[in-house]
């Protein structure tokens, strides 16, 4: 199983020499699950000789547009292209939810013809909050996070936990810092991929690289880094992490 960064920037990282942080799971069969799909998506799978052609399996953290904004560039080449099938779409049940009516709907709702929903570019596979789904054998299980809270909501968002070769593995997404609250997966985990700001004025969404290195160093020799912003990075491996992740890395489970 390869794990694929098509890109490790933050949201509005800007030139092909990175992308946002949108990942691709290639199992040994060759089938693809995509992790978040946003909106450089078309470009930095251009840059990885792939294409919507290639993608089968979605799997959607939240709804921020570099998460979510390439859906309709999938959806009409997709359902459009007759040799494609529709993708398969994993998401919890509260994402779901919202996902037409407020991020994709505007643009996809009206077609030649008919009047469409979600289900018919996608597949739709809801899931529950605490739930899990399973691609090519592996069980991924949804991690609820907190990215942005309003103080009168908090915004719907998950990690993944999974386990590949007897290698459990932490995949943050987009979150803040609350080591309580993930503590047992920092712990679990023999391999921690987590986003990082090193922006100097923090957004206060995202775990900042001065809080992540104050981490334990048994949690930090196990961490990549990615979802960084453009700049001079620190000197991760000096600070006890494993890295900053580079757009096209692959990682071998």
């Amino acid at each position: 199983m390869q794990f694929l960064f098509l890109g490790s920037g933050s949201a509005f990282t800007v030139g092909s020499d990175n992308f946002q942080s949108n990942m691709l799971f290639i199992s040994e069969t060759g089938k693809k699950l995509l992790i978040d799909c946003g909106t450089d998506i078309r470009f930095s799978l251009h840059e990885a000789e792939l294409s919507y052609l290639d993608i089968t399996d979605i799997y959607i953290s939240h709804l921020h547009s570099d998460h979510v904004g390439g859906l309709e560039y999938i959806g009409f080449s997709t359902k459009f292209d007759p040799r494609c099938e529709r993708p398969t779409l994993y998401l919890s049940q509260d994402i779901a939810v919202e996902l037409w009516h407020k991020s994709l709907a505007g643009g996809m709702e009206a077609i030649e013809g008919e009047l469409a929903t979600l289900e018919t570019f996608f597949r739709v596979h809801p899931l529950k909050p605490k739930g899990c789904f399973s691609w090519e054998n592996i069980n991924f299980n949804l991690v609820k996070l907190n990215h942005v809270d309003t103080g009168f909501l908090l915004m719907p968002a998950y990690g993944l936990f999974f386990e590949i070769n007897n290698q459990k593995i932490f995949l943050s997404n987009d979150t803040k810092l609350c080591f309580e609250e993930l503590i047992q997966y920092y712990q679990q985990a023999n391999l921690i991929f987590h986003d990082c700001e090193i922006a100097q004025f923090p957004t206060t969404v995202h775990a900042h690289y001065q809080e992540l290195a104050h981490l334990p160093p048994e949690i930090k020799q196990k961490m990549w880094l990615y979802g960084y912003q453009q700049g001079q990075l620190p000197d991760a491996t000096k600070d006890g992490f494993l890295g900053f992740v580079k757009r096209g890395q692959v990682f071998e489970f």
